[in-house]
């Protein structure tokens, strides 16, 4: 048991450590979005980008911060790219956009590549079982691909308004 303790002190010091930081570059990607489409991160350099991390399609949390940012897409998406980031495949993103009317892009990260090199996929604990899923995290990223502020364990209500009004600063 006392090996089991350090042991966890050990990951959360290492996460600590690996997690990305205001001033870094977020990581090159390839995914596929909600329509099957490659997607890069070159593709959405040019316009500051919100990278919200969530962990299951239509989800209650999950739906909550979606339709958020849908709600605020009018205003969020002249300042910024939202694109929100699962484990989901392109088909969950596909429904899910259209059950909720999403106009902005989903990517599937079904490997978690992305999700482990910004340092969201992590061990989680539900009724005392241990697994492995994403820590919601929102990363907001410059025109040229560098982390401006990071939100960590994000709540879902809200969170579209706070990063609305981080970006008007």
């Amino acid at each position: 048991n006392g090996f089991r303790r350090a042991n966890e002190r050990f990951v959360a010091l290492v996460r600590l450590f690996m997690s990305l930081q205001a001033g870094d570059t977020f990581p090159s990607f390839s995914l596929l979005d909600q329509h099957g489409n490659q997607r890069t991160n070159a593709d959405f350099l040019g316009k500051p980008a919100i990278y919200y991390f969530y962990p299951k399609d239509d989800t209650s949390g999950c739906t909550a911060q979606a339709c958020g940012f849908q709600e605020q897409l009018p205003e969020l998406g002249t300042a910024a790219h939202v694109i929100g980031i699962s484990p989901d495949s392109v088909k969950s993103h596909q429904k899910f956009a259209q059950k909720y009317s999403l106009e902005f892009t989903l990517l599937a990260d079904t490997e978690q590549a992305l999700c482990q090199a910004c340092g969201v996929w992590v061990e989680k604990s539900m009724y005392g079982k241990k697994y492995m899923g994403v820590e919601r995290t929102t990363y907001w990223v410059d025109s040229e691909g560098v982390i401006v502020r990071v939100w960590n364990k994000v709540k879902p209500a809200g969170h579209s308004e706070e990063i609305l009004a981080a970006l008007r600063g």
